[in-house]
């Protein structure tokens, strides 16, 4: 007879100890290990670099951090755990008889016990990983210095608010949290544990709060109380930050209204939390409680309604003399903050008021001998096409600006480094042993002068005429005694033309940046020229010749050739991490690194120049700006990204650094020595930047003023240059940054970019310097409104000059100028004629002031063979605008005729390519200097049917030309017979 029961199975085995022992080892050295191997190449790569003091820096403090927050943290979350849980009632009649809690007391106890042990780790744990992250605000206060400056309101220094007012707040805002939680374990365990019950009239059941649980939440909510009066004395000189829809800081509601509500708030919080304590000794949670009625109907009456009663009925009606005063200071700090004091800018106003005759631009000999031709951000292809030697050779997508002197004449180059580019390696040149350890650097520096071409321009299919002239300094140019000579005479002779380091060679697809390199014991391996190997010998590398470092650079690349390889010896090293930008930010992590990085030839070595940028989030009454929207144009559509600070309102351009090419090292050099910031920084890492007086002259002659900062001040600059605040407050006399009339499709909202020229001095027209230079535009008008430039030179270096236009003249602004030229009839019918077997590039619109009042707009216009793998830009033509006249020609002196202005200074044609190491292209481009006229120009030739149809358009321009003398009619029945012959032939070549 069955009874029912089921038959007996044993209880399922548990895991053995020594398996779960063996799976928590495993997960562990899964978790650990990363981060040890991480923790020890860093370790190694800062000693490879001599900055290990900021790694010991940085992480001894982010760990000290961590450690005291995190016990802070759980000491607080313990100390109100323990407090409940010694607290909790021991007598279970306090109980209702019916309640689940009774009848479940101690299985409840149990679990609120475990929990009140496991809260304090979690919470310290998070509390330590949010303290860690506050390491620049800390060591910032305790290296802090003052500035020299007071704010308007309080008369406190501004290094409060860069340096002690940040701690302060991480301080309250980490203690009032803290304070909230253990308020709420309070709370919820006394509820749990019984010392809390509430009432229950159907029930019968009366509630009741505990001796204990009330004494341990009255004196938490006090402590809270205690840090929210703080918050309020503190939020007293945030005032100073608010952001108006016109002006940023404390406005007449703010000062007036809001500031003395803050001071009362400060007082009543501080009643409030008097009241907490004192209810541990009366017995009576009434008074706080009528106390915190108290504070939030003052919150809600003094905090909120008086300010908007007066913002409403007394500021809104007279707003431009009530804030007058506010305006002013927010103009004052501003331009404080971003460096555009009347110290650092100049203003010339009613610049161009005057009638400037063609004669006097003409004699503008500096701005005009120097016109720039080549356009850094088309001619990259050109660049690699002619000069790249190899496949595994590239350059930048954008070429770099800087200046040399030749025949005792500085010129402004378009330069570049021959770097090793890994995204082009082909087939087996990606085996790990080609692509790490025989592909491992690049060769040499380019320069093309840049307001110079080999000859003049032919026709758009033409290989002839439009291209740079190359100086050259690589492995093979050197050996060379005529083309040595050249790049010596430029001051662009690279002893150690080797380049391991660079935005190239680190810009692989797949993130694996590395290269082993080194005495392997098999003689050199590095591919160096078609006939030489090379083996480095530089300084720069982490050394893995012993088996521990090969082991954790094997885990950290997770690549076991670094283990198995003999091609890593007792000798070798590894280059990594290769991105000049990148190693300044690491050894410099205080630092927000400029968008654009270029390289010198500085005493013989090849440098890659870095500026780095300290920043502050805020400062008192100063506009708040975002970098990445500041940065942005059509060279840059994202803008700068990788920032400490997003959102900054305090920017210098602290620090130039050096990376060299060759051996990876890193020089920090002071720049502006007024920098408090930067000086708080030196105190927090000792000796890791220079002084100024420490950088050498050859490297300063290179220094360039940086392009994000100046993007920063051109923004600013835009609104910031009226003085007066209440037209200010009108906004009618602001400017506005011009977008890029030479962009087209996502890219035509976005800002048009500043460039680097040679130009006469501002202050001095009789010298030429190296400037950077934007120009305005009246505020949602065309019309150009001023002028922006700043000096690069050593003497003048920063000096901004800003020509402001009146406001009675109508000068064309970017895209009116843009707009005439592309409306030209004799460049609308060339670009129908050549579009449909070539692409054609606008170049950079360049608007050069001249004469003392008068500004030419010059535009290259470049081709390329369409649907050709090999085919690469070559400049066409050159547009000019000027007082309203268009000129359009093969060279910029013929251009500059058509508008009337004396050619004579423009820079003539060389002729023929003078360089080394050109490569098959350069001898195409090679041959005598065929003298362009300036008259419209047809396809080069041809034969049978399309050689008649060349010869119409070749009969019909001859004719156009002919009729420029005669009657109006006469002129347009030419344009007809040109349209007619050029249809002609587009429907032959279909």
């Amino acid at each position: 007879m069955s009874t029912g029961t089921s038959p007996y199975s044993p209880a399922p085995r548990r895991p053995s100890r020594a398996l779960s022992w063996i799976v928590g080892l495993v997960a562990a050295i899964l978790i650990l290990l990363p981060m040890a191997v991480g923790f020890y190449t860093d370790w190694l790569w800062f000693g490879s670099l001599n900055f290990r003091g900021v790694f010991t820096v940085t992480y001894v403090t982010r760990i000290l951090l961590f450690l005291v927050f995190g016990l802070v943290g759980a000491g607080i979350t313990w100390a109100a755990g323990y407090f409940t849980w010694r607290g909790r009632p021991r007598d279970v009649d306090v109980f209702d008889i019916n309640s689940p809690v009774a009848q479940y007391r101690e299985n409840i106890e149990r679990s609120v016990r475990a929990l009140l042990l496991f809260l304090p780790v979690v919470v310290g744990l998070v509390s330590g990983f949010i303290g860690q992250a506050t390491w620049r605000v800390v060591l910032l206060f305790l290296n802090r210095t003052e500035f020299g400056v007071a704010d308007q309101q309080f008369g406190r220094d501004y290094g409060f608010y860069a340096f002690t007012m940040p701690f302060l707040q991480v301080i309250s805002s980490t203690l009032g949290l803290l304070l909230i939680i253990a308020f709420l374990v309070a709370l919820v365990g006394h509820y749990l544990l019984g010392g809390i019950r509430i009432g229950n009239r159907v029930a019968g059941v009366t509630g009741h709060v505990s001796n204990t649980a009330r004494v341990q939440l009255a004196v938490t909510a006090g402590l809270w109380m205690l840090v929210q009066a703080f918050n309020y004395w503190l939020g007293r000189f945030g005032l100073l930050y608010t952001e108006h829809d016109i002006f940023t800081g404390g406005g007449f509601t703010d000062i007036n209204a809001v500031l003395p509500a803050r001071i009362i708030l400060t007082v009543i919080a501080v009643v409030v939390a008097a009241a907490f304590f004192v209810s541990v000794i009366y017995k009576d949670l009434r008074v706080p409680a009528i106390a915190v009625v108290l504070m939030l109907v003052s919150a809600i009456a003094v905090g909120t309604v008086w300010p908007l009663v007066m913002e409403q009925f007394s500021v809104q009606p007279n707003r431009q003399a009530k804030e007058n005063e506010y305006i002013g200071r927010n103009i004052e700090s501003t331009r404080f903050a971003y460096g555009l004091t009347d110290e650092k800018v100049d203003f010339e106003e009613n610049w161009g008021a005057g009638e400037v005759s063609d004669d006097a631009v003409g004699s503008d000999v500096n701005t005009i001998s120097n016109i720039r031709l080549l356009d850094p951000d088309i001619i990259s292809p050109t660049f690699t096409q002619m000069q790249q030697l190899r496949n595994f050779y590239g350059f930048p997508d954008t070429l770099s600006m800087d200046r040399y002197q030749i025949d005792g004449e500085m010129r402004d180059f378009v330069v570049a480094a021959r770097e090793l580019d890994p995204n082009a390696l082909q087939e087996n040149q990606e085996e790990w042993i080609n692509r790490h350890t025989v592909y491992t650097h690049g060769n040499g520096f380019v320069a093309a002068q840049a307001n110079t071409v080999d000859e003049a321009p032919q026709e758009a299919g033409s290989t002839r005429g439009g291209f740079p002239v190359f100086t050259v300094s690589d492995l093979q140019s050197n050996a060379i005694a005529e083309a040595s000579e050249q790049a010596e005479e430029l001051g662009i002779v690279a002893d150690q033309p080797r380049i391991y380091y660079g935005p190239v060679i680190a810009s692989a697809d797949d993130g694996v940046d590395y290269a082993i390199v080194g005495d392997n014991g098999q003689g050199p391996v590095e591919y160096d020229t078609d006939n030489t190997q090379f083996t480095y010998d530089g300084e720069g590398g982490v050394e893995i010749g012993n088996w521990v470092n090969r082991a954790a650079y094997a885990v950290k690349n997770r690549e076991l050739n670094l283990i198995l390889s003999d091609r890593v010896g007792p000798s070798s090293k590894i280059l990594y991490d290769r991105d000049p930008a990148e190693r300044v930010e690491a050894v410099a992590p205080w630092l927000t690194t400029d968008s654009e990085v270029y390289p010198a030839v500085v005493d013989g070595r090849i440098k890659w120049i870095v500026d780095g940028y300290t920043t502050l989030s805020q400062l008192p009454y100063s506009e708040q700006t975002s970098l990445t929207e500041s940065t942005q144009d059509t060279l840059n559509p994202d803008g700068t990204t990788n920032l400490i600070n997003e959102e900054v309102g305090y920017i210098r351009n602290s620090v130039k650094a050096t990376v060299d090419a060759y051996d990876g090292s890193v020089e920090l050099y002071e720049f502006d020595t007024e920098d408090p910031v930067l000086q708080a920084w030196r105190g927090v890492f000792p000796d890791t930047v220079k002084p100024e007086s420490e950088i050498p002259d050859t490297l300063r002659e290179h220094f360039r003023y940086p392009m994000d900062m100046f993007k920063v001040q051109r923004e600013l600059l835009a609104r910031y240059h009226v003085n007066d605040p209440g037209v200010f407050f009108n906004n009618d006399a602001f400017w506005s940054v011009p977008g890029d009339p030479t962009a087209s499709g996502a890219n035509e909202t976005l800002n048009q970019p500043p460039y680097y020229v040679m130009a006469a001095d501002p202050q001095n027209p009789d010298e030429a310097t190296f400037q950077l230079l934007t120009p305005y535009r009246g505020l949602q008008r065309e019309f150009l409104a001023a002028h922006m430039t700043v000096s690069s030179d050593p003497e003048n270096y920063g000096k901004i000059t800003v020509r402001v236009l009146p406001t009675t003249t109508q000068t064309q602004g970017p895209r009116q100028a843009q707009d005439a030229m592309m409306s030209s009839d004799q460049v609308a019918r060339d670009r129908t004629l050549w579009e449909g077997t070539n692409t054609l590039y606008n170049g950079n619109l360049l608007a050069l002031p001249l004469g003392d009042g008068e500004v030419l707009y010059v535009e290259p216009i470049y081709s390329q063979r369409s649907n050709q793998d090999s085919a690469f830009p070559k400049l066409l033509r050159m547009l000019v605008s000027y007082k309203g006249r268009v000129g359009y020609a093969p060279t910029i002196a013929q251009a500059l005729e058509q508008v009337g202005i004396s050619s004579e200074a423009a820079q003539e044609v060389v002729g023929e390519a003078s360089t080394a190491s050109d490569g098959e292209a350069a001898a195409q481009a090679e041959g005598d200097s065929a003298e362009a006229t300036p008259a419209p120009s047809a396809p080069a030739g041809g034969s049978g049917s399309e050689g008649e149809a060349i010869e119409r358009i070749n009969d019909a321009l001859k004719k156009l030309d002919e009729s420029k003398g005669g009657s109006f009619e006469e002129y347009g029945a030419a344009l007809d017979e040109v349209d007619k012959a050029v249809a002609a032939y587009q429907e032959m070549q279909r």
